[in-house]
């Protein structure tokens, strides 16, 4: 089983001179998604027990050939796997993918001296991204080049398909292609479509356009617009700046419609952030209320205030803008109120949080270091962390331990499919 290499024309190649060919034997996948052999040397598309040829230097080699493959090899139905850099685990069998995966967050833990019990995890299914970020280079008058960085390199592989995305999104590549075309005017233009699939179409915010002291031009802005109500796509935005809209993008949350802000944040499926927030609202049954902290556009919090009275809270004006917006759409809560205020530099304090019997966190990759030390310190008897990043949560997890609390159980989420990453979210009680 021979894997040519498949590096995309561009720069050269930033790794060292290759060595002779030599045989390995696979003995685990590391972090990356890599084979990891003795050394340790690191051989992309590689499985445990397998045997097979590598070529380069040092510790990160290229695979030449699989001598006797593994069991559990089975065939990536992307064309493009081998060279884009999005995916990485394609050629795994889903079962022993999705518990490398539940392993690496127990490791995770391991290392904050955490134990708790795992559930099963919640894993998306194939054609459920509603959420990517593309990037395009230039190519011909009418379309651009677009599509992923390829592997550990600034080159771009040029996509047809893309077997993570909901089909509405791989359906509109071609068109996507034509936006982007109009936007090289700089030559330093290097523009990223984060394309969203909402409700009422698809919302693509542009960013990475460079451009002269007056902006673009007014020809290359007619023709985004001309070539995105020919898509009929709902938004165009430069970097949040409106370029086109034929409707509000939006999408439901628990019982509330939310018109969404350019470039905001979703969970990356549908099917995942349903069943985040099933399991959230499940765990804070009971409640009296509820602090949403880094709520951006209410995922957990309209369906939280059908529990209980919730404070949001989020650094984002615009995510508390929009959610506040979307309580007209949601009678019958139990009451919400918002703020936007920068948790890092001012967490809510013990003060703040003196009536609150539950709080959900959900942070960005960095964790919540600020806020877990105030939660830590309140009289709060349960919160629910989620968390797109395992180390940063087992951080403030020990943290919440330390003060008292017991973790009691972990729902892992994987909803980057064929990718090393894997979410979570944490149920701790006092």
């Amino acid at each position: 089983m021979r894997y040519p290499k498949r590096r995309p024309q561009g720069r050269p190649d930033p790794r060292p001179p290759p060595g002779p060919p030599v045989e390995l034997t696979i003995e685990s996948v590391g972090g990356e998604g890599d084979g990891v052999a003795p050394g340790p040397v690191f051989v992309p598309f590689t499985l445990p027990g397998e045997r097979v040829r590598a070529q380069g230097a040092g510790e990160r080699r290229d695979l030449l050939e699989v001598l006797e493959p593994s069991a559990e090899r089975v065939e990536p139905p992307c064309p493009h796997f081998f060279a884009c850099g999005a995916c990485a685990l394609q050629h795994w069998d889903h079962a022993p993918y999705l518990a490398w995966k539940v392993e690496r967050l127990v490791g995770t833990l391991a290392r904050q001296r955490i134990e708790t019990e795992i559930l099963a995890p919640f894993a998306a299914e194939p054609g459920t991204r509603r959420r990517v970020a593309l990037h395009a280079r230039k190519g011909g008058r009418d379309a651009a080049r677009l599509g992923y960085k390829a592997r550990k390199s600034w080159d771009l592989v040029d996509i047809a398909v893309c077997p993570i995305a909901d089909p509405a999104i791989q359906a509109a590549i071609p068109a996507l292609k034509r936006l982007a075309a109009p936007l090289f005017e700089h030559p330093k233009s290097a523009p990223t479509l984060h394309v969203t699939l909402t409700d009422t179409g698809l919302d693509i915010d542009i960013t990475g356009v460079e451009a002269k002291s007056g902006g673009l031009s007014a020809d290359a802005r007619m023709q985004l617009a001309e070539r995105a109500a020919e898509a009929d796509f709902a938004r165009v935005t430069l970097a949040g700046e409106m370029a086109y809209m034929a409707r509000m993008p939006q999408v439901r949350l628990g019982p509330a419609r939310v018109g969404l802000p350019p470039g905001s944040f979703l969970q990356a499926t549908p099917g995942a952030e349903v069943a985040m927030a099933a399991f959230v609202a499940v765990a804070a049954a009971g409640a009296h209320r509820i602090a949403d902290l880094y709520c951006g556009v209410g995922t957990f919090t309209f369906r939280l205030a059908e529990i209980a009275p919730v404070h949001a809270a989020d650094f984002s004006a615009a995510a508390v803008a929009a959610l506040t917006a979307g309580l007209a759409s949601a009678p019958g809560l139990k009451g919400v109120t918002t703020e936007a205020r920068d948790l890092v530099r001012r967490p809510l304090l013990v003060h703040d949080l003196r009536h609150t019997d539950v709080a959900v966190f959900d942070p960005p990759r960095a964790g919540a270091a600020e806020q877990t030390a105030e939660l830590a310190a309140s009289n709060v008897a349960r919160v629910i962390g989620v968390s797109c990043n395992p180390a940063t949560f087992a951080r403030d997890a020990r943290v919440l331990l330390d003060a008292g609390f017991t973790l009691e159980r972990v729902l892992p989420v994987d909803q980057f499919l064929w990718s090393p990453h894997v979410e979570l979210v944490g149920v701790f009680q006092r």
